[in-house]
This record gives structure tokens, C-alpha cells and sequence, in this order.
């Protein structure tokens, strides 16, 4: 049982400068170890958590111990306990969890224990920023327009989180309409250092957004995790996690003339793709941090997912002080910050000699290198150099299907389809751009980026310059603060003039909440294979994302979204070839629209000021008229609606008992789908549009809903009966068992039938048959997607077999009691001559005391084949969710069993 805190003896109390105190603190030079001095500022968030968390039973003395012989430790894969400080949510993931919240308190309350003990332990910010679609575009009404439509589809899971935040404790709401949540997080949720009952901590957060990750530029530790785990967290479970390997990345110089923190961050991803960083901390140091304002560090932070690390971390500076008091926080607070910090050892100056850290490994940039670039057309981290960008294009078009092609005969690479626009003459060509949005948490934080592209506008409106009528173009700010800025400096004008009207505050096209594309245009795409482009200034661009029609995907920095949208095509070499013709018929060049360094320092420094920050976000809580009025029940029990199609009790806790059910095994099962490598969330839960033909719409339409009401994915993320229906429902997908085929569909290998995943999944369980799925390399990476572990449990997959998996999707397999195993280094499905029409049977101790994180494991077939491969259950506190079945069931028994 927990016991006080060895630590106590190390409680200090911070004084104010001019007298009086801040609070009481566990002091780190108190324990007088040497070793501290050399550990990156990230561990040292770590240690301080543990130390503070120290009750002999959650968390350990020999847990802290760990942490302070990091150096040692974390090469050999030691397990510690982390209990972040508050936990952050978005409503595609925040509804799910409101659910199974609202479901635990009933199975607590069918068990016999006390319904109330589910409730938030720690704060919870959930902001509602998922829901917006791109509807109407190139209006001046956009922003209000797509608001009502939101409130139309949403109103019934926007009265659900409503009624959460009166039902559960320390749950703070953000309504719809306020901006993305990485940027509320980053403005305004952030405290970078906490104080709570005169107790005083570093703030820590982990968000069930891979994203998350962009606080870790504020300084303050954050990452993705999956919802199962975020609600283990709000409940007070520490989270077990393996003590990472941190990367020290040098960075020196200055980014040249030009070069945009989004050019860096593609360069960035790439290096450390390429040196290999899943799994582990990334902590950025050195003389050119000095040169990167807080937004640049962020936006860097923002991509951990894409470039594969669990952070990319900037400890607190002078630059995070100062943007501190730039977003309004108050003197007091940025005083408390830094005083706990330094006294703390945790706040870096640069004025100072620096003690020299350890670090796992060590990479080095200088930023002069850096260079204008874009990434796809499929993934993030393919960057390719703008000066590039032709050539590139013509290769991808020649390849074959892949990530790097498209396979399009040479004799079809430069047809030209006409069609009619609005009764216009149009014209479309492989490569033109018929998506240009500036988008996403990334870039929308980053107002030296915001107002770059502006100045863009602004050159290319007084050149004469337009964007076709057919592209659809959109402008997605992540806060009102970006709206406030852009009319201060008088350019919002001119992205207007463009097309690129506000369209609303949250999460669109990156997301692909894209909306429609004009009938004509898409049809002109479909009926004439043509491969179209879209240009956005996000995060992610995996094929099926952004738009169903859109098969080539660039990320780029918000300028270069404008410049490709005046250009209308990627295939275009920018230094060469004129992006339009101008007033009098002038060619116009790239070089005559594009803004310097210093022109862009300039418009920041004259239109971001800290009052924007105040007003934006004293209004923020108040909510919206909207929002305002829905009306929501009281009571701390959820009354369900089994007519609701958005809102739905799932099954997890059905014929849930008092004692665990024990490890299980996987007999004679099927194999439901064959995959090859980087299959994502996206593939595996699909979050935007539900295609008419599929299952899920099926069952909409069942239930009298409408195909417009329809919504996204994510938008019903809060009814099991649709997500089931919806996994593995990417219109891309590739499944080996189709050979070829793309599409969601599969083979049941009994009849030999093609039906939809889904259908072949009810039918395997319907005839007992267990399912087990075969993957390649990076198996779940993307967005941090609780629904891609919860769907295939519903489906009844018992076990995932890949070469690799994404960590955060791993450790969501674990909470819904998948079984996650890796193929033995150099062996896959295809190396062993394993076809997927195979029957499997893997063999596990039935006690679970029997068996060991990262043991051998035999898997074998019904033709007598029998290969080893590793089980990834990483940690003891895994293989207990196993004993329980499931995270939350462990959860749920451990609250009716403690005494407080």
C-alpha cells in the first residue's frame, strides 16, 4: 500500500524576489548527486514526476533511482512510471473518452463500487476543434456558414462533452469555433509550471493527439498517446513507460534569407528519420536555439509523430520567457516560472557557461543549409527540395505505384481534359493543384509564416495576379489571435482577393475535413484517371487523407500554398518558369512575390501584440451563442439513447466480473487481412467522409439518416456500432489477399467470397472463428487513434503480426487486449512464404506470471509451418491490462479494490 513520500526531506520553499513565497517545491540540487547536473533538461521532468509522485507503491525510491542513472539505465529498455500533470483532448478522441467514462460509472455502479470515484484526477482540457468542414469556401461568410453546419451534424456530441464537463470534476470544455487544441495549448492552456494547493511542478501533459508534441517547444513535456491510456491517466494510473534514449540535436547559424521555419522542419524530419529516433526523446541545444523564435521551435515539436520520436524537446530559455509575456500571461506567473526553473536546474542561459549534458547519441544542423522545400506526394517525411520539385513530379508520374509513384503511361502524362466550370472553359492536367490550404496546428501557430504568406497575396494582388475559380482555397487559422494579427497589418485583404476567406477555427483539411470539391472539377478527375494535387501547410499527407480525389499530397509553408495556388499546378519549376502573367500581360517569377527575411520580421513585429493574446482567450471560456444555448441533463449517470447514432453504449464491460479472465492465446484463427508496410491509423480508422457503399453508411440508412447528415468518421466517434463498421474502411487500402485490388474489402478463405472487412469479420465470428491480422513495417503509424485498437477488438481480431508498429498505436493494441507480435529481424509474411490463406495458432501460458515482456513466442500454421516471433508487451504493467482483458477493465477493478 502507498506510503508517504521518502522525498519529503527535499521540500523546499521558492521565495519571491521581493519577498514572500511562491510555494513549496521538491528541490533537485537537494539530493546532491553529480549525476543530475548531466542529464538532458527532458529526464529531469521525469525525475522531478517520480520524486514527487514517490509512495512506495505506484511509484518507487528504485523508480527514481532509474531515472538519476539515466546514462546507465536507459540502454538497457528499464521501465518507469510517469503520472503527467494534466491530460489534453480534441473532440474526435474527447468524445470517446467522455463515453467510456460515462460507461465505467455504470459498471462500477453494477459492481457494487462507488460510481463517483470515476472522475479526473488530474485536469482535463478538451478542446472541440475536429469538427469543422470546409463547406462553403471563398466566401466572406465562410466562418459563420461552416459554423451552423457544424452545430447541425454535431449538435448531439457537442451536448454530450457539454453535459461531461457539468458530470465529471476537473474537465475544462473549449467550445467549438475557439481554434485547433495544440494552439489553445500552446496560447493559453500551457502553465509551462503548476501550482496547485502551493505545491509547485513542472507542467507535463500527454494529449490523445499524436500533435500533443507541440508544447514540447514551450518546454513543457508533452506527447500522443492513445485514449485508452489518456483515461488511465485522468484516473490517477500512472502511466508505465520505457525510460527513452534522448538525441541531442545541435543546431547552429541562422536560417538564410527567405527560408521558412516550415522548409526547416521537413529538413528536420527527414534528418531524423533517417537516423532513427521511435521510441525516443529528442532535445534540440546550441547556439542557433537562439535564432529560433518560440513559434519556429513549435512548429519543429509539432512533426515528433512524422520524424518518429516521443518528443522534440526545447527546455525553457529567455525565448519562452519572452513569448510567455507576448501571449499575455501575467508578470507574476512568468516570474513564478522562471524562479522555480532556475532554482530547479531546469531553465537554460545562454549568457552562462553551459554544463555539457549526456545524451544517447548526437546529430548537428546548421540551419544556413537549410533550404525552400516541400514533402509528399504521400508522405511527410519525402521531402523534396523546391528547385526539385519538376523533376521530382515527372519521376513520380513515370514510377511504379508507391510512395513515390503514380505509374501513369507515358503517352497519357501530358493529356489535357477540358470541362465546364460554371459555364467557364477550364482545363485540367496531371498535377494541378485543386486543394490550397493554409491549415493545421503546424504552421496556423507560426505568425512569421501566417503573415509571410500574406505579403505573398499582397505581391501577387498587385502584380495582377489570381487563383482559378476551380481550386478550392481555404484558410483554417488555429486561434482568433491569427484573425486579429492579419486585419492589424491590413493583409487579410489581399488572401481574401485570393480566395483564401476564413473558413472557420479548428482542424479542416489536414484532417480531411476537406469538405466537396465542385461536381465538375471531380468529375473531371474521376472520369479521366487525372492525378490532382493538393497543397496544404499541414503535418500529414498519407494517400486517402486529405481528400478521396486528391492522389498527390504536398506539405508546405503556408506562402508556398499561396504560390501554388496562383501557379495552379506542382509541376512548375519555380526558379525557371512564370507563375502567371501579371497586369499588361508581364511574366511574374516566384523571386517577384516572395517576401524577405526581414520584410517579414517587420509586419510580426508591428501586428502581434500580447493584448490580441488577452482578448482572444478571456472570451474563449464564455463559449459562443451556439453553444451557449444547447441544452444538456443533469446528473452523473448518462442516460443512453439507443436510437442515438452518434452517441452509443459500447460493449467492453458486458459480463465484466470481479476476477481478471487471464492471459489468452490465439487458436486456428483466420487471417482477416494481409498488409504490407506503413499501413496507418488512417487505413486502419478512417476519419473523414463514410462512403456511400459502405457498411457503416448501410447502417446509417438503416437508421433513417440522410447521406448528407452523414458526417465524418470522427465526427461519430462516439458510437461503436459505426466504427466497427468503419474499420479498415480507407478507400486506399491495399490488402494482399485481394491481389492488387484496392479497396476495403477482403477474402473470407473459407467460401472464398469477397465481402467488405467488415461483413468478413462478423461472418468469421458468427462461425467461431477467431481472426488474426499480417503486416509489414510500421504498422499503425499516423494520428494517435484509439479507434484503430477498439475496432479491430470489435471485429475480433485476438493478434497483429508486423514487422514494426508505430509506439502509441502498440500500446493501444495492449489496452484492448490485442496481442501485438514482431517478425524476427530480416523475416516477414512474404520471407517466410506466408500467403495469408494460412490458419494460426499462437500458444501462451495461461497464468500470466508465466510469462515475460519481450519473449519469444511460436507461431504456427495449419500446413506445419512454425516461426519464433517477439511478444510486444513492452512492460509488466502491459501484460497485467492482458490479465485483465483490457486497460479499462484493470482500471475498474483496481478503483473497487483500493480503499481511497
Amino acid at each position: 500500500m502507498a506510503s508517504e513520500n521518502p522525498f519529503n526531506k527535499i521540500l523546499k520553499t521558492l521565495e519571491k524576489p521581493g519577498g514572500g513565497e511562491f510555494g513549496k517545491y521538491y528541490s533537485l540540487p537537494a539530493l546532491n548527486d553529480p549525476r543530475i547536473d548531466r542529464l538532458p533538461y527532458s529526464i529531469r521532468i521525469l525525475l522531478e514526476s517520480a520524486i514527487r509522485n514517490c509512495d512506495e507503491f505506484q511509484v518507487k525510491s528504485n523508480d527514481v533511482e532509474k531515472i538519476i542513472d539515466w546514462v546507465n539505465t536507459s540502454p538497457k529498455q528499464v521501465e518507469i512510471p510517469f503520472k503527467p500533470a494534466r491530460v489534453l483532448l480534441q473532440d474526435f478522441t474527447g468524445v470517446p473518452a467522455v463515453v467510456d467514462l460515462a460507461c465505467m460509472r455504470d459498471a462500477m455502479n453494477k459492481l457494487g463500487g462507488d460510481s463517483n470515484k470515476i472522475n479526473p484526477l488530474v485536469p482535463v482540457d478538451l478542446v472541440i476543434d475536429h469538427s469543422v468542414q470546409v463547406d462553403v469556401a471563398r466566401s466572406e461568410n465562410a466562418v459563420q456558414t461552416n459554423m451552423e453546419f457544424e452545430f447541425q451534424r454535431n449538435n448531439e456530441r457537442f451536448g454530450f462533452l457539454k453535459w461531461g464537463s457539468n458530470a465529471f470534476h476537473n474537465m475544462l470544455v473549449v467550445p467549438p469555433g475557439s481554434g485547433i487544441v495544440h494552439q489553445v495549448n500552446l496560447e493559453y492552456l500551457g502553465r509551462v509550471v503548476l501550482n496547485t494547493n502551493g505545491m509547485l511542478y513542472p507542467d507535463s501533459v500527454v494529449g490523445t493527439d499524436s500533435h500533443t508534441t507541440m508544447i514540447d517547444g514551450l518546454g513543457v513535456a508533452g506527447w500522443g498517446v492513445g485514449g485508452i491510456e489518456a483515461e488511465a491517466a485522468m484516473l490517477g494510473q500512472p502511466m508505465s513507460m520505457v525510460l527513452p534514449g534522448v538525441v541531442g540535436f545541435k543546431l547552429l547559424g541562422k536560417l538564410r534569407d527567405g527560408v521558412t521555419a516550415t522548409d526547416l522542419v521537413l529538413t528536420v524530419t527527414q534528418v531524423l528519420r533517417k537516423h532513427g529516433v521511435v521510441g525516443k526523446f529528442v532535445e534540440f541545444y546550441g547556439e542557433g536555439m537562439q535564432e529560433l523564435s518560440l513559434a519556429d521551435r513549435a512548429t519543429i515539436a509539432n512533426m515528433s509523430p512524422e520524424y518518429g520520436a516521443t518528443m522534440g524537446f526545447f527546455p525553457v530559455d529567455h525565448v519562452t520567457l519572452q513569448y510567455l509575456k507576448l501571449t499575455g500571461r501575467s508578470d507574476e506567473t512568468v516570474s513564478r516560472i522562471e524562479s522555480y526553473l532556475r532554482a530547479n536546474k531546469m531553465f537554460v542561459d545562454y549568457s552562462e557557461p553551459q554544463v555539457e549534458r549526456v545524451y544517447s547519441s548526437h546529430l548537428e544542423l546548421n540551419l544556413e543549409g537549410v533550404e525552400p522545400c516541400v514533402s509528399g506526394p504521400k508522405r511527410p517525411h519525402d521531402r523534396v527540395p523546391l528547385k526539385e520539385m519538376k523533376e521530382d513530379w515527372h519521376a513520380c508520374l513515370d514510377n511504379r505505384v508507391g510512395f513515390k509513384g503514380f505509374a501513369v503511361p507515358k503517352e497519357s502524362q501530358n493529356k489535357v481534359v477540358e470541362f465546364s466550370f460554371h459555364e467557364t472553359p477550364a482545363q485540367l492536367r496531371h498535377g494541378d493543384v485543386v486543394i490550397a490550404a493554409i491549415t493545421s496546428c503546424t504552421n496556423t501557430s507560426n505568425p512569421s509564416v501566417m503573415l509571410g504568406a500574406a505579403l505573398v497575396a499582397k505581391k501577387a494582388c498587385e502584380s495582377g495576379l489570381e487563383v482559378k475559380p476551380w481550386i478550392k482555397t481555404s484558410l483554417a487559422p488555429g486561434s482568433g489571435v491569427v484573425t486579429k494579427y492579419l486585419l492589424k497589418s491590413g493583409l487579410q485583404k489581399y488572401l481574401n482577393q485570393l480566395g483564401f476567406h476564413i473558413v472557420g477555427y479548428g482542424c479542416t483539411t489536414c484532417i480531411g475535413n476537406s469538405g466537396d470539391i465542385d461536381e465538375a472539377v471531380a468529375s473531371a478527375i474521376t472520369e479521366h484517371d487525372i492525378v490532382a494535387a493538393a497543397v496544404l501547410s499541414g503535418n500529414r499527407n498519407f494517400e486517402g487523407r486529405v481528400h478521396p480525389l486528391t492522389r498527390a499530397n504536398y506539405l508546405a509553408s503556408p506562402p508556398l500554398v499561396v504560390a501554388y495556388a496562383l501557379a495552379g499546378t506542382v509541376d512548375i519549376d519555380f526558379e525557371t518558369e512564370p507563375i502567371g502573367l501579371g497586369k499588361d500581360g508581364k511574366k511574374i517569377f516566384f523571386r517577384d512575390i516572395w517576401p524577405s527575411s526581414e520584410e517579414v520580421a517587420d509586419v510580426v513585429q508591428s501586428s502581434v501584440l500580447p493584448d490580441m493574446f488577452r482578448a482572444t482567450y478571456e472570451a474563449i471560456t464564455g463559449g459562443n451563442p451556439m453553444w451557449n444555448q444547447l441544452s444538456v441533463p443533469s446528473g452523473t449517470l448518462y442516460s443512453w439513447d439507443p436510437k442515438s447514432t452518434y452517441i452509443h453504449e459500447p460493449p467492453y464491460f458486458k459480463d465484466m466480473s470481479m476476477s481478471p479472465p487471464g492471459p489468452h492465446g490465439v487458436n486456428n484463427a483466420y487471417c482477416l487481412l494481409n498488409f504490407g508496410d506503413s499501413i496507418t491509423t488512417d487505413h486502419i480508422s478512417p476519419a473523414g467522409s463514410i462512403h456511400k457503399d459502405s457498411p457503416a453508411a448501410r447502417y446509417l440508412i438503416e437508421r433513417g439518416v440522410d447521406r448528407r447528415d452523414f458526417n465524418s468518421y470522427g465526427s461519430r466517434r462516439g458510437n461503436d456500432e459505426v466504427m466497427a463498421r468503419g474499420t479498415f474502411a480507407n478507400i486506399r487500402i491495399v490488402n494482399k489477399l485481394l491481389k492488387g485490388e484496392v479497396g476495403p474489402k477482403t477474402v473470407h478463405i473459407p467460401s472464398g467470397e469477397k465481402l467488405s472487412v467488415f461483413d468478413a469479420a462478423m461472418r468469421y465470428k458468427s462461425e467461431g472463428h477467431e481472426t488474426i491480422i499480417l503486416a509489414g513495417a510500421e504498422y499503425g503509424s499516423g494520428s494517435s487513434r484509439d479507434w484503430a485498437a477498439k475496432g479491430p477488438m470489435l471485429l475480433g481480431v485476438k493478434a497483429v503480426i508486423s514487422k514494426s508498429f508505430e509506439r502509441i498505436h502498440r500500446s493501444n493494441l495492449v489496452g484492448m487486449g490485442i496481442i501485438p507480435l514482431c517478425f524476427k529481424s530480416g523475416e516477414d509474411a512474404e520471407t517466410l512464404g506466408l500467403t495469408g490463406h494460412e490458419r494460426y495458432t499462437i500458444n501462451l501460458p495461461n497464468s500470466v506470471s508465466e510469462i515475460r515482456p519481450g519473449q519469444d513466442v511460436t507461431v504456427t500454421t495449419d500446413n506445419g509451418q512454425a516461426f519464433t516471433c517477439t511478444l510486444r508487451f513492452d512492460t509488466e504493467v502491459e501484460l497485467a491490462y492482458f490479465n485483465h482483458g483490457g486497460i479499462l477493465q484493470y482500471v475498474i477493478r483496481h478503483l473497487i479494490n483500493s480503499k481511497h
